[in-house]
């Protein structure tokens, strides 16, 4: 629409002289975004963006609609035909034209999503494992059909739940999902990185935009896979978005860009796609036949006449040997590539995707002893905690060009903390887990409902809108709410404060009758509901970060799948309870704790239990 109608010289003019256009950015306030799409969808069935709405001057809607095509054809209204309408009605029955406004706003407040209290029922981990086994794609993973989004934390639910049943199936879905998704074009493999989503069941054919919030969360399901597994692959899957994330979407200043567009040229997927004898003039013999076999190039082509390089249906007995075979290939044609015009990079620092890559950064860094990974994840929480503040200490949503704007949502909070707490976790910084308790307190203050509980998606001293809503879907991102959860859940337990814990409890039961309705749009919430039911485990290490014997048990921690466990380090200065002189660990399972030990043998014993 912005090249057909906004840049029309007709569209314009009629906007400019009847209306007061407004572009909103839907990264930049999800809120309006949030609020106006479940208007859209209320009114007419269906969502999507473009989104248009026409309202009052008090924000309540008298249209909403997707894609509009600037003349009208059949029966389709062009939007032309609809600002003249619309202006005509206003000029005539303006009273009535407000009635509607607010007579859809009021509708669409009673009708909007009712939280309904209840207790989760004794099944629904079942009931949501059932649905993901009966919609799992057994050929090239993945659930359901076409189109296909990564959606790693519901991959992450799965691979909770085969730790928590010890059911293998659960975990085949995660890798054989992850898998498939790496052998398709929705992997650049020879850039590296995800796009957002797949257009085929293959994995073949992506819509080539990738954004940041999908490499975080995908990395950080694949650290966790390598961790339950201990196969290569899946830590090289991270480390090679991280390469990508590094390389391409990271600022001078440590934040980390949102997103790069599809198109390059106005052409989607350009920069990416590669023609047969494009292939042969850069490569020797040798090497493009590699590339052609391997990578399924062909004169045919398979996007538009073009190839999109790919690892689909091929006998891969290692996929490490064929990286090592491929990567001097790989180099050639990404020097080749990096000439070509790239796609526009959206140089958006947004905090709550920050705080994501942040978590997968410090997650994956303690996962593979990497400690470049968890540099990157403190210079990003650095650069977030000295910059990302108001003058009053508010937590703002986006920053560009050294200037921040929005007041942060749930989810820039939610995010956050979370990530906060990985980076807690990976470096033992006291200092991570203190700013992660005051985001904490700060989110309960400004989005807590005292009356029902749960967290709205802004705070009370932001905008008001005519709707105040609770996120709790989670779609291609898990939602504020159960990010909140989690979080709720971790802080309770590495800083001993039953509130906390009530917050979460109070929280699950307020969504418990949506959830149960449709576990598979709440999944994040279950992946909390499930540390909660297992109680979890606490661990202490009392002993000096320098000690060897610290580190060894911190190590042993490290390299272990745990969900369900929260650690903290006390040092001298924190804690006496050092059994002689020695580090000491503390093991507490279901609020029942083991003797404590010095021995690294029985310290280990007690973490495989």
């Amino acid at each position: 629409m912005e090249k057909e109608s906004f840049e029309d010289g007709k569209v314009a003019e009629i906007l400019n002289k009847y209306f007061v256009s407004i572009k909103v950015d839907r990264e930049e306030r999800p809120d309006i975004d949030n609020i106006y799409m479940s208007i859209c969808q209320s009114l007419t069935g269906q969502g999507g963006w473009p989104l248009t709405i026409i309202m009052t001057y008090d924000k309540e809607p008298v249209y909403a609609g997707t894609y509009l095509p600037k003349i009208s054809n059949y029966s389709v209204l062009g939007l032309i035909d609809l600002l003249v309408s619309a202006e005509k009605i206003w000029k005539s029955r303006k009273k009535e034209f407000i009635e509607t406004g607010k007579e859809i706003a009021k509708s669409i407040n009673n009708n909007l999503i009712r939280y309904k209290n209840e207790k989760l029922q004794p099944n629904i981990l079942d009931k949501a494992y059932r649905f993901f086994n009966l919609n799992f794609d057994k050929t090239y993973g993945g659930f359901g059909t076409r189109p296909k989004f990564p959606t790693p934390h519901n991959l992450s639910f799965l691979l909770r739940y085969y730790k928590y049943f010890n059911d293998e199936n659960a975990l085949h879905m995660v890798q054989k999902t992850i898998e498939g998704m790496y052998r398709g074009g929705i992997f650049d493999h020879i850039g590296f990185g995800f796009s957002r989503y797949s257009t085929d069941e293959k994995w073949l054919v992506p819509h080539f935009e990738k954004m940041l919030y999908d490499n975080a969360l995908i990395s950080h399901v694949c650290a966790e896979v390598f961790l339950a597994t201990g196969k290569e692959f899946f830590k090289d899957i991270s480390e090679k978005i991280f390469a990508y994330i590094l390389r391409d979407m990271t600022s001078p200043e440590g934040g980390f860009y949102c997103a790069e567009d599809a198109d390059s040229e106005g052409e989607e997927g350009k920069f990416y796609v590669w023609d047969k004898k494009e292939v042969e003039n850069l490569l020797t013999q040798e090497e493009s036949k590699f590339f052609s076999d391997f990578y399924n190039i062909s004169e045919n082509g398979n996007f538009n006449g073009k190839n999109i390089p790919n690892l689909i249906d091929k006998d891969i007995k290692s996929f490490e040997e064929l990286d090592k075979n491929f990567e001097g290939i790989r180099k050639k044609l990404f020097s080749y590539r990096e000439k070509r015009v790239h796609p526009h990079k959206d140089d958006k620092i947004l905090t709550s995707w920050n705080g994501l890559m942040i978590g997968a950064m410090a997650f994956g860094g303690r996962a593979f002893g990497e400690k470049k990974y968890i540099a990157a994840a403190e210079k990003c929480a650095g650069f977030l905690l000295n910059n990302m503040f108001s003058d009053k200490g508010r937590l703002m949503e986006r920053y560009r060009e050294g200037s921040i704007d929005h007041l942060g949502f749930i989810d820039d909070y939610a995010f956050f903390i979370w990530g906060l707490i990985e980076l807690y976790e990976a470096t033992l910084n006291i200092k991570y887990l203190e700013n992660a308790v005051n985001l904490n307190n700060q989110m309960t203050e400004l989005f807590w409902d005292e009356k029902e509980g749960g967290f709205y998606l802004y705070g009370k001293d932001s905008e008001n809108l005519i709707i105040r809503p609770k996120e709790i879907y989670d779609g291609a991102m898990p939602s504020g709410n159960s990010v909140a959860l989690s979080d709720l859940i971790r802080l309770s337990k590495l800083t001993e404060n039953s509130d906390l814990y009530s917050k979460a409890s109070r929280l699950l039961d307020l969504f418990g009758g949506n959830i149960n309705s449709s576990p598979e749009s709440h999944i994040n919430f279950l992946s909390g509901y499930m540390f909660m039911k297992l109680k979890g485990s606490e661990i202490v290490i009392a002993g000096e970060p320098e000690n060897q014997n610290t580190i060894n048990m911190i190590n042993e921690i490290n390299r272990r799948f745990l969900p369900f466990t929260v650690f903290i380090l006390k040092d001298s200065k924190q804690t006496d309870a050092f059994v002689s002189y020695k580090t000491t660990a503390y093991v507490c399972k279901n609020f029942s704790c083991y003797e404590p030990t010095t021995d690294i043998k029985t310290f280990c014993r007690l973490l495989d239990e």
